[in-house]
């Protein structure tokens, strides 16, 4: 549902969630007739919070193998985030996962919702994996074995040390990082990148969400598996769970803060892998959650709220950005503005003060010597309400007109 008081407050975000939500609209129609491929789109846009829709966007080859990749690596989450699996189960699924997508018979059951319903028809997933091309096959496998591995060797090792914590982001994000690019690669449309930049365009989304999510995470039942590292919390409270309640409110937005500064070090390589990019559509699909990374880090910094509720991005700007985000400029400009709005939360008597603005200085300063911010669209509207009666009128307007649309389309269906 819309909500109708942020679209007075934001009312140029209007545009683009109904551009957004006739394309996601059209998207549902392009889904393949056949079976499991028809499966695999319809579950990626019900286990992908954004992702789904961007990697629509790709061109076929592509699409379908991006889309395989992320679901099998969603399948392989499923089982590591799964606590009623005993480990002595749970380590050689993870271990033996790059074997298993060869078979069109098997599945494991377990997850909740949409999850279970991937993990119980994931022979269609399998299905799918084996029309993909042999070079497509070979990369997925290797990042698949490869991730396992790493997922099982940390369900008996704790997140202790910062490299503990680069090494975890880097078995469950950063394989993600180095699979694509070898995707993106294998298609003909992009040179090979770095490992060590591809790698960072992983750590530097995981890391985001592994912030974002910390009261989600520390009150989940039974308990999950906690990722913020030992080195960092303990210099703040003696237990990490201590960090959502009140009497530790300071030191638990400081240990937030050091997070934060943590996850910036990683943006000067994504900057650098987004600039060499060729292809509109890997652009855009490797840019959009990278811009609502730097948005994400910017609400959460100095926010108790993170230890207290939800934290994200609203929709309206969310969808500004997978609309408006098309070229580099675009990318810059956000990076930009976002940190700026970041660099002006940090207090100088947070600990990390100087590093946290010594990182943002050099991501404004990259962003500056583009000379592309004078192309830039800004994302960040004032949170003051800017409208009158006619903005008003006109909001509802359009609003009649979008729900009367889908009325009918509906309509027509049935």
């Amino acid at each position: 549902m819309v909500n109708l008081r942020a679209l007075l407050r934001h009312p140029d975000d209007l545009y683009p969630m109904m551009k957004l939500k006739l394309a996601a609209r059209n998207a549902e129609k392009q889904i393949p007739a056949e079976p499991h491929w028809g499966f695999c789109y319809t579950m990626l846009h019900k286990v992908s919070r954004s992702f789904g829709f961007v990697i629509q966007q790709l061109d076929t080859d592509l699409r379908d193998a991006v889309c395989i990749f992320y679901l099998v690596l969603r399948a392989l989450d499923t089982v590591e985030d799964d606590t009623s699996i005993a480990t002595e189960v749970k380590v050689p699924i993870l271990m033996a996962f790059h074997r298993h997508i060869y078979d069109r018979e098997w599945h494991f059951s377990c997850g909740t919702k949409d999850y279970k319903v991937l993990m119980d028809e994931f022979h269609h997933v399998s299905t799918a994996f084996l029309e993909l091309g042999s070079g497509c096959q070979e990369a997925i496998e290797d990042i698949t074995l490869r991730m396992g591995a790493g997922m099982a060797k940390f369900i008996c090792k704790e997140v202790e040390t910062v490299d503990d914590y680069d090494e975890y982001c880097h078995y469950v994000a950063g394989l993600v990082g180095l699979g694509l690019s070898k995707l993106f690669h294998a298609s003909g449309k992009e040179d090979l990148v770095s490992d060590a930049l591809s790698n960072s365009m992983g750590l530097f989304l995981q890391k985001t969400n592994i912030i974002r999510d910390y009261l989600e995470d520390i009150n989940e039942i039974p308990k999950s598996r906690m990722f913020w590292p030992r080195h960092i919390w303990s210099k703040y409270v003696n237990k990490l769970e201590d960090l959502k309640y009140e009497e530790n409110s300071v030191k638990a937005v400081q240990c937030l803060n050091d997070m934060v500064t943590n996850a910036l070090i990683h943006v000067e390589d994504c900057l650098k892998y987004m600039s060499d990019l060729r292809d509109p559509a890997i652009f855009r699909f490797c840019a959009i959650p990278q811009i609502m990374a730097i948005g994400t880090l910017s609400l959460c910094y100095n926010n108790i709220q993170v230890f207290r509720g939800v934290v994200k991005l609203r929709r309206g700007l969310t969808a500004k950005i997978i609309v408006q985000t098309k070229t580099m400029s675009d990318v810059y400009g956000a990076f930009y503005d976002f940190s700026r709005m970041l660099k002006s939360k940090v207090e100088d008597n947070d600990p990390n003060a100087r590093k946290t603005k010594d990182s943002l200085e050099s991501i404004l300063k990259i962003c500056r010597d583009s000379g592309t911010l004078n192309q830039r669209k800004s994302y960040i509207i004032q949170s003051k309400p800017q409208y009158n009666a006619t903005t008003i009128a006109v909001i509802f307007i359009i609003l009649a007109i979008l729900l009367a649309y889908i009325y009918a389309s509906r309509q027509i269906i049935k």
